[in-house]
C-alpha cells in the first residue's frame, strides 16, 4: 500500500476504522435526539455500518433523516476520539451508571486478562476495543447515509431482546457516495425477487417459506441451465449420478455431518427408524463408490450429481432463491489417487472458468485452511492445503488466503463471482477431503496390488442451482442472452391479416428448435413493442402486409432497436449462430 492511499478507502484497515467510528457518531446522534434508547454493538461491515438500539419499534425515514442531520452537526463539531482504559469493576460501575444494560453485560463475559477500553467524543462515551479516526472531523457529513433500519437479536440469539439495527455508509467524498446510492437503486431494479415475478420466472408461497416454486418459464430457464452443465460434464469427463433425498441417520453419524450439522437437518421416522433429509449429497456419492470394487486404473472417477438438497434456515434469514429451505446442489465427487490430485484440481478450475465466463462473470478465488473443528491429523491437512495452493499458482491464479475457514474434512477453494455492478456472490467451491474416504473405508487397488483410500474432491460449480438463477437474473437485470431466454422470439402481426403469416413463421421456428411466442391480441402495435421489451424478450419479429408481400420480417431487437427487414432463412442463422455461441447481448 503506498503512503498516498493508506488513508483512502483503498486500504481496507482504514475504510473499516472510517465506518466503525461512523457507527459511534450513530450511536452520539441516537443518545442525543432519543436518550431513553439503550446502546448494544455498532460494528463496521463490508458495505458501511450499524449500531443496534433497544427501543420498541423501528425507526421511520424522518427519524433516520434526523439522525442523519444531528450525524452532520457532530462531524462539524469535529470532537476528537479519546481511547482511555478501567477496571473490570469500575468499568461495569460506570455503565450501570449511565443504565447501559447491554455493555454491562459484554464487560462481563470478557476474559480476565482482558483490556477493557472505552471512547470519549464529547459527551459520548462507548465501550469500544477501536481502532477510531482521530477526529469526528474526518467524518465527511454530507457523504453519510442510513439506508435501512430492521430488527435483529441481541447476540444473534432468538430468544433474547429484539433490538433495532441501523444500517448505514459513508465515504470520503460526497460523489462516491452518490455513485454509490445510484448502485444500490439499480440493484433494486434488478432484484430477482421482484423480476422473478414480473416475468414468470418463480414465486414463493406463505403455504411453504423458503421452498421456491419454478413456473412454466423459468423451467425452460433453469433446464437450459442444466442442459448446458451437462453438456460441459460430459465433455470434461463426468458421469451423472442420482441419490436418494432420504437416508437413515446412521449415515449421517458415519459421515460426521450430524455432529457438525444436525441444527440443519431435517429429520422422519420411518419404520421406527430415524432418518435425515440430506442437506447434502457426498454420503449418498460415498456409497455409490462403494458400490463395486476399484482399481487405480478406473481412477480418476468424476461422479456429478444434481441433487435436491434441504437445510434448515432461520425465517429471517430467507430472501428470494439466494436463501432458501430446498435447494439444487450441482455436486461432483472426484475419487482419485495421489498422484492424481493436481492435476485434478486444475481440471475443475478450468471448467469453472469456461462456464463462468459464458455468463460474463469474473472471480476471486479464497484459500481457506484447517478450522479448530476438524477431522484428521494436521499434518495431512497441510499436505491438502499445499496442494490446492500448487495447483492454481501452477494456473496462474491469484487468490486470497482465509485462516481456519475449511470445511470440517478438508481445506476449500471457494470462488467469488463478480456481477455487471461489481457485486461478489460465493457460488463454487472445490473441497479436498482425506477424512471422509477412510470413515467410508473406501478403496481401490493399487498397481502394487494392494488396496489404497482414493482422495476425495467435493465441488460444486453454480453451487445452487436456484441461487445461481437469482444471480444470473440480476447480473442480466432478467434480458438474459437470447440461448438462455425462456422466449427467444415474439411474433408480432401488425393486423389480423398477418395474423396467419405470423403463425406460419412461428411454426418453422419452432421447427427448428428455436423458442417462439406469437402475439395474436388485437392491440396497437406500439403497445405490442412495449410489452415485449417489458418482457425483455431478445428478438421481436414485427409482420405487417408489406413482409407478407415481400416474405420477409421486420426484426427489433430489445436493446439494438430496428435492424430492419430479412429473410427468415437469414434472422434463422442470425439467431442459430447467437445460440450456438452464447453470446452475450
Amino acid at each position: 500500500m503506498s503512503e498516498e492511499n493508506l488513508y483512502t478507502f483503498e486500504n481496507e484497515t482504514y475504510r473499516k476504522t472510517y465506518w466503525h467510528t461512523c457507527s459511534h457518531v450513530l450511536a452520539q446522534a441516537m443518545k442525543r435526539l432519543h436518550p431513553e434508547v439503550k446502546l448494544a454493538i455498532g460494528p463496521s461491515i463490508d458495505n458501511g455500518f450499524y449500531y443496534d438500539f433497544d427501543t420498541p419499534r423501528p425507526f421511520s425515514e424522518t427519524e433516520l433523516s434526523e439522525l442523519e442531520a444531528e450525524m452532520r452537526k457532530i462531524c462539524k463539531e469535529k470532537l476528537k476520539l479519546e481511547r482511555f482504559e478501567l477496571p473490570r469493576q469500575e468499568a461495569v460501575a460506570y455503565m450501570e451508571e449511565k443504565g447501559e444494560p447491554y455493555k454491562v453485560e459484554l464487560i462481563n463475559d470478557l476474559p480476565e486478562d482482558a483490556v477493557i477500553s472505552f471512547y470519549k467524543q464529547g459527551e459520548f462515551v462507548d465501550l469500544c476495543a477501536g481502532p477510531h479516526v482521530d477526529s469526528t472531523g474526518r467524518i465527511k457529513g454530507n457523504a453519510i447515509k442510513l439506508t435501512a433500519c430492521n430488527a435483529a437479536y441481541w447476540r444473534g440469539d432468538s430468544s433474547r431482546q429484539t433490538l433495532q439495527r441501523v444500517y448505514g455508509v459513508a465515504f470520503p467524498r460526497k460523489d462516491e457516495l452518490d455513485e454509490y446510492l445510484a448502485r444500490i437503486e439499480e440493484a433494486k431494479k434488478r432484484d430477482h425477487r421482484k423480476l422473478g415475478k414480473e416475468l414468470g420466472l418463480f414465486m414463493m408461497c406463505e403455504e411453504g417459506p423458503g421452498f421456491p416454486f419454478f413456473l412454466p418459464k423459468g423451467m425452460v430457464l433453469k433446464n437450459t441451465l442444466l442442459d448446458y452443465w451437462r453438456q460441459c460434464h460430459k465433455r470434461y469427463g463426468y458421469v451423472e449420478i442420482a441419490t436418494p433425498i432420504i437416508l437413515n441417520q446412521d449415515l449421517w453419524h458415519r459421515s460426521g455431518h450430524w455432529d457438525h450439522y444436525k441444527d440443519n437437518m431435517y429429520t422422519t421416522v420411518i419404520d421406527e427408524e430415524d432418518y435425515a433429509v440430506k442437506p447434502m449429497n457426498c454420503p449418498g456419492g460415498m456409497l455409490v463408490y462403494k458400490n463395486e470394487p476399484h482399481s487405480y486404473r478406473d481412477l480418476p472417477i468424476r461422479a456429478a450429481e444434481l441433487g435436491l438438497v434441504h437445510r434448515h434456515e432461520m425465517s429471517g434469514a430467507l430472501h428470494g432463491l439466494f436463501r432458501v429451505r430446498c435447494f439444487t446442489q450441482d455436486d461432483a465427487h472426484i475419487f482419485m489417487t495421489p498422484e492424481q490430485m493436481k492435476e485434478e484440481i486444475k481440471n475443475v478450475v478450468r471448467l469453472f472458468d469456461e462456464m463462468y465466463s459464458t455468463f460474463g462473470l469474473t472471480y476471486q478465488i479464497e484459500l481457506s485452511t484447517m478450522p479448530e473443528d476438524h477431522m484428521g491429523d494436521e499434518e495431512v491437512w497441510h499436505f491438502a492445503e499445499d496442494t490446492l495452493q500448487a495447483a492454481i499458482t501452477e494456473l496462474g491464479k491469484d487468490f486470497q488466503l482465509n485462516p481456519g475457514d475449511g470445511a470440517f474434512y478438508g481445506p476449500k477453494l471457494d470462488f467469488h463471482l463478480s456481477d455487471s455492478l461489481g457485486r461478489t456472490w460465493q457460488c463454487g467451491t472445490i473441497q479436498l477431503d482425506m477424512q471422509m474416504p477412510e470413515r467410508f473405508e473406501l478403496e481401490y487397488v493399487g498397481e502394487d496390488g494392494e488396496k489404497h483410500r482414493p482422495i476425495m474432491i467435493h465441488r460444486a460449480l453454480l453451487g445452487s442451482i436456484e441461487r445461481f438463477i437469482g444471480v444470473i437474473t440480476e447480473h442480466f437485470a432478467g434480458a438474459f442472452p437470447a440461448w438462455l431466454n425462456p422466449v427467444q422470439v415474439k411474433l408480432l402481426p401488425v393486423t389480423d391479416r398477418a395474423a396467419e403469416y405470423a403463425g406460419d413463421i412461428a411454426a418453422k421456428l419452432d421447427s427448428q428448435g428455436f423458442r417462439v411466442e406469437v402475439d395474436g391480441r388485437n392491440e396497437k402495435i406500439g403497445k405490442k413493442i412495449r410489452e415485449a421489451q417489458l418482457e425483455k424478450i431478445p428478438y421481436m419479429l414485427v409482420v405487417g402486409d408489406r413482409d407478407m408481400e415481400a416474405g420477409t420480417v421486420s426484426v427489433r431487437h430489445r436493446a439494438e432497436g430496428d435492424l430492419g427487414a430479412m429473410s427468415l432463412e437469414d434472422f434463422a442463422k442470425l439467431l442459430g449462430e447467437e445460440v450456438r455461441t452464447k453470446a452475450i447481448k
